[in-house]
Formats: C-alpha cells, sequence, structure tokens
C-alpha cells in the first residue's frame, strides 16, 4: 500500500471514530430493562433528506438515544420508587433523586425526553404553526420569521453541546432558551414544544461543522 493511501486511510477511520459511540459492555450485552423504552422512529429514517440524512438518522436514534435510554434504566434499577416516576417527574424534582445518580439521571433522563419530543416534531415537509399557538408566536415574537431568527440566534450562540428550546413555561408564556448538553425545559417544569438539537453527532456527518446550515434545515422540518 503506498503511504500516502495508508494516512489517507488512517485518517478517515480517525474521523469517523470521534463521531460513533464508544464501545461498551451496553453494545454486547443485552440493554437492562427497566420503566423506559426507546419509541421507534416515526418516519423512516431517509425521510428527511435532503436536510438530515438516514445514517445520521439511524445513528442518532438506534445508538444514541438507545444509550440515554439504557443508561437511565441502568440507574435507576436498585431503586424501584423511582422507577415509578416519570421523566417530567424524575426530571421536574432532581433533589429527589439520590446524589449518587443524580447528574446519570439528569443526564439521561434529559436526553431520552429531548430526543422522544425531538422525533415527533420533524416533517418533510415541514408545516407552519396554526391556529392558537400561531396567534400565540405573533404576539409573543412578532411573526413567525422573527421566532425562526430567535431560534437561529439561540442555536448558534450554543458553545458546545445543547439544545435550542421553544417551550411553555409554568406562567403559560412562551420563550426560547439555550440549554447545555441535555438539560431540559422540564427540569423548570416547563412543557416542550419544539427543539433544536446542536450536539455534533445530529449533524456532522452532513453538515460537519457547518452548524448555521443545519439549523436552516431543521427550522425546515419543523412540525406542529
Amino acid at each position: 500500500m503506498k503511504r500516502r493511501s495508508f494516512f489517507q486511510i488512517l485518517l478517515g477511520s480517525s474521523i469517523s471514530s470521534r463521531f460513533l459511540p464508544s464501545t461498551s459492555s451496553a453494545e454486547t450485552t443485552p440493554p437492562p430493562t427497566g420503566p423506559f423504552t426507546l419509541p421507534p422512529l416515526p418516519y423512516a429514517p431517509n425521510a428527511l433528506e435532503p436536510y438530515i440524512d438516514a445514517e445520521t438518522m439511524t445513528l442518532h436514534h438506534d445508538k444514541h438515544h438507545a444509550a440515554y435510554v439504557n443508561n437511565l434504566n441502568k440507574a435507576i434499577a436498585p431503586y424501584p420508587d423511582l422507577q415509578k416516576k416519570s421523566l417530567e417527574e424524575l426530571l421536574g424534582n432532581l433533589d429527589a433523586v439520590p446524589s449518587e445518580i443524580r447528574t446519570t439521571v439528569r443526564n439521561n433522563a434529559g436526553g431520552h425526553a429531548n430526543h422522544s419530543h425531538l422525533w415527533k416534531t420533524l416533517s418533510n415537509p415541514g408545516k407552519k404553526p396554526e391556529g392558537k399557538l400561531a396567534k400565540e408566536i405573533d404576539e409573543s415574537f412578532g411573526s413567525y420569521e422573527k421566532w425562526k431568527e430567535e431560534m437561529t440566534k439561540c442555536a448558534m450562540g450554543i458553545f458546545g453541546s445543547g439544545w435550542a428550546w421553544f417551550a411553555r413555561g409554568k406562567d403559560r408564556k412562551l420563550f426560547i432558551k439555550p440549554y447545555p448538553n441535555q438539560d431540559s425545559p422540564l427540569m423548570e417544569s416547563a412543557s416542550l414544544i419544539y427543539g433544536i438539537d446542536v450536539w455534533e453527532h445530529a449533524y456532522y456527518l452532513k453538515h460537519h461543522n457547518l452548524r448555521g446550515d443545519y439549523v436552516k434545515a431543521c427550522l425546515e422540518l419543523s412540525a406542529w
């Protein structure tokens, strides 16, 4: 093998491995059983193309989301009382979760909740809000186009990994806010409406480092 070809293969392998889930015992043994399950995608993995590719959707759902579910079930396995709680109950009162698993529950319950909602709010072609929500968006943000600008600004302003969330607070008011990692508006007892996942695993295979292109694509896929 020529020296140049060898290094091309080596470089490609290195780049690919950065964005695939690491090999763990969870991939070689049956996932832990528990109250939480991975919801199926409500469409085929290629349904969002050309905005989001099938390979990204498969990895995002089958590997990353599945890992949050498995890790959450594993963490709460020794705690029967926690197994009876919903995601909203776990995230809305993290202080009631034992300190030794609190961070694990925060990360993985948040990841499970965020992704479970995400899959339901993507559609190709996208759909504009209607009725009462459309009126509320106009009143809160000026127009739907202004709302898209605010979502874009929020998503682009996140340093590292996280989410831009459009949600409804306990006071019933609409808001747009950035959340780091897998934190969720559910931690504030807010209701999820629409989120943009800006973890690199959500877009890097297709959009590489061009987060702006990915955010624009997400807004083309928003469903209400």
